[in-house]
């Protein structure tokens, strides 16, 4: 297989010349030694009212392991401070599991002998109706990432459709240019979520061996396009235990942080998904990052950039989640499955998973988990005039 450079733009890629935002993301990861912290930089960044990229880089180093309680309690009371007592609900729907990039963790990777599936128009309104009756106004639209398969006007069908039965449309799908995200956003779609991966570029090349997925700068700089293309959202993640996960997380919040700034008027968030098992492989685990340390990468997102919002995924077990609610993450998942066609009762999935689960709650036992805990389910919180 001949290997392209995954750092070169391929002639149909839209290259965003005059943004300088992926040079310093990898600049001040390449330079963040998290080893040189002290307890006494971690206190300082504790005490500090407004946190900074330094600070933040204190409070993800293992010096700040002991503190891991004060973190939580601070983060805790900025969660409730901008968000009230509020946990928003939706859930993914996955419309098709074909993909041409070849992906050495992931379920839906061209390689790996799975199921695939696409849904017709029919088959995602089936789906839909299903999911709003469970009184969900929110959905996340994913796709494996085909263009073939799963091509702009396919999407953008999708988010009109999905604009009929809920009041905020996500979008989870390959990297696009700022003009087909312009299109999606006119179909209905609100925000784009994007998982950079790793922010490693020697590991990333190791790990997407082909596809459009292998181009490292044009995956990075999507959150940037769909900024540029009118979206009102979006999401940044590092799929953390695919490599040096606190230099993964402080990239990733860095990332974020500049395009906040460069973009005041956007709304930022983070997800925050470790490796899980996937088809024919149930070997796939994170790495070095244990609960203890996902909680340390949330509380010090929510303690630098307490503005944003941070969902917390069905990757993590039942008691996780309902922990973190409130603490750090502002929205959790319901009713999950990442297979393709399995919430209508009569459809059957018709396509393999992404990955294995670990909490698969309905809405209902979900809502009552939120209420459990003196905080308030919301479906949606827009008012369309």
């Amino acid at each position: 297989m001949e290997k392209i450079s995954h750092m070169e733009y391929w002639p149909e890629m839209e290259v965003l010349e005059e943004s300088t935002v992926m040079d310093q993301v990898l600049e001040d990861m390449e330079a963040y030694d998290y080893n040189a912290y002290t307890a006494q930089e971690v206190i300082r960044a504790l005490n500090k009212e407004n946190r900074g990229p330094e600070e933040f880089k204190a409070l993800l180093s293992p010096a700040a392991e002991p503190f891991l309680e004060e973190m939580a309690r601070l983060a805790t009371l900025e969660t409730r401070k901008h968000f009230g007592n509020s946990v928003y609900l939706f859930t993914p729907l996955y419309i098709s599991n074909y993909c041409e990039n070849y992906c050495i963790y992931c379920g839906f990777n061209c390689h790996n002998k799975i199921r695939r599936a696409r849904l017709d128009e029919a088959q995602i309104e089936k789906e839909l109706k299903a999911i709003a009756a469970t009184g969900l106004e929110e959905i996340l639209i994913l796709t494996g990432e085909s263009r073939a398969k799963s091509d702009v006007a396919y999407i953008g069908e999708a988010c009109k459709l999905a604009r009929k039965y809920f009041k905020m449309v996500g979008l989870e799908v390959y990297p696009m240019n700022s003009e087909d995200y312009a299109y999606l956003h006119q179909c209905g779609a609100d925000y784009v979520t994007v998982f950079q991966e790793t922010y490693n570029a020697d590991k990333y090349e190791t790990l997407h061996l082909a596809g459009h997925k292998r181009v490292f700068p044009y995956r990075l700089n999507a959150q940037e396009r769909a900024l540029k293309g009118g979206m009102r959202g979006v999401a940044f993640a590092a799929l953390l235990g695919l490599d040096d996960f606190r230099k993964d997380a402080f990239a990733t919040g860095m990332h974020a942080f500049l395009l906040q700034r460069k973009y005041p008027h956007a709304e930022i968030s983070f997800s925050c998904p470790r490796l899980r098992p996937i088809v024919n492989n149930a070997d796939i685990n994170p790495k070095d990052v244990h609960e203890k340390q996902l909680l340390q990468v949330m509380c010090a997102y929510r303690l630098f950039m307490p503005f944003a919002g941070m969902t917390i995924s069905t990757r993590e077990r039942a008691g996780f989640r309902d922990h973190v609610i409130g603490m750090a993450a502002t929205k959790i998942s319901a009713g999950v499955s990442t297979g393709i066609g399995s919430h209508a009762e009569d459809s059957g999935e018709q396509g393999d998973d992404q990955f294995e689960i670990a909490d698969g709650r309905n809405v209902e036992e979900i809502v009552e988990a939120i209420k459990a805990r003196d905080l308030q389910p919301v479906m949606n919180d827009y008012v369309f005039v």
